[in-house]
């Protein structure tokens, strides 16, 4: 695979934004043989620096900086304590099991992180175009902090898990929606970035259409 074959969303002399794959690792590792770094890196023949992280099957916006003085400035715009409005957004679509019991709301629960306790925040709002069936739910998730498979594990622990999670899901449910559907994704993608500021001084709102297995699942029932 070559940087060409991917979806750039935004490129500038400080970042490129890239529509990422299901199925695409973001960093080279033990038994990983393609990775965005490595496209990156042999594109530019400079070392990217990753700002955050997908996971390798959630597809959507990865933001990764050209210098490691924009990865700096885009990373103090990720931390938690930012100011209010001085950060960066990072906006989810997925589609969970069931449907939550607000329409709207905030996920409070405290997770593991490497053996450490970390507060975690994850806000949701269930789309007015949700699936009108009660076995899936279609939200918008927003993350307040930053944490390892933060949106996953919090949907999982409050009963919603995410249709396609091979950790942290229902794998009855899955197991099933593969044959009945040919399931065959994480239905979870990072939708938009908001970065109110970047080192040239660009303000940038950034979306990506969910893929078309989404809609595969919606118009369907299992």
């Amino acid at each position: 695979m070559v940087l060409k074959q991917l979806e750039t969303i935004h490129e500038d002399s400080d970042c490129i934004v890239i529509n990422k794959p299901a199925g695409l690792a973001v960093q080279g590792g033990k038994g990983i043989t393609v990775s965005l770094d490595n496209i990156l890196e042999q594109t530019w023949s400079q070392r990217p620096f990753l700002v955050h992280r997908l996971d390798r099957d959630t597809s959507g916006l990865m933001l990764v900086a050209k210098t490691k003085a924009a990865a700096a400035f885009f990373s103090g715009l990720l931390d938690s304590a930012a100011p209010a409005g001085k950060g960066i957004t990072k906006q989810y679509l997925a589609i969970c099991k069931g449907k939550p019991p607000q329409p709207e709301g905030t996920i409070c629960l405290d997770l593991a992180i490497h053996g450490s306790v970390k507060k975690s925040v994850t806000r949701y709002r269930l789309l007015a175009n949700a699936l009108e069936t009660e076995v899936f739910s279609l939200l918008e998730l927003e993350l307040g902090t930053g944490r390892m498979h933060q949106i996953r594990r919090h949907l999982a622990l409050t009963g919603n898990p995410i249709i396609g999670d091979d950790k942290y899901g229902d794998f009855k449910l899955n197991h099933q929606l593969r044959k009945t559907m040919k399931l065959r994704h994480l239905l979870l993608h990072a939708s938009r970035l908001i970065i109110p500021q970047t080192p040239n001084g660009l303000s940038l709102d950034l979306k990506a259409p969910p893929p078309e297995y989404f809609g595969d699942v919606q118009e369907k029932k299992p």
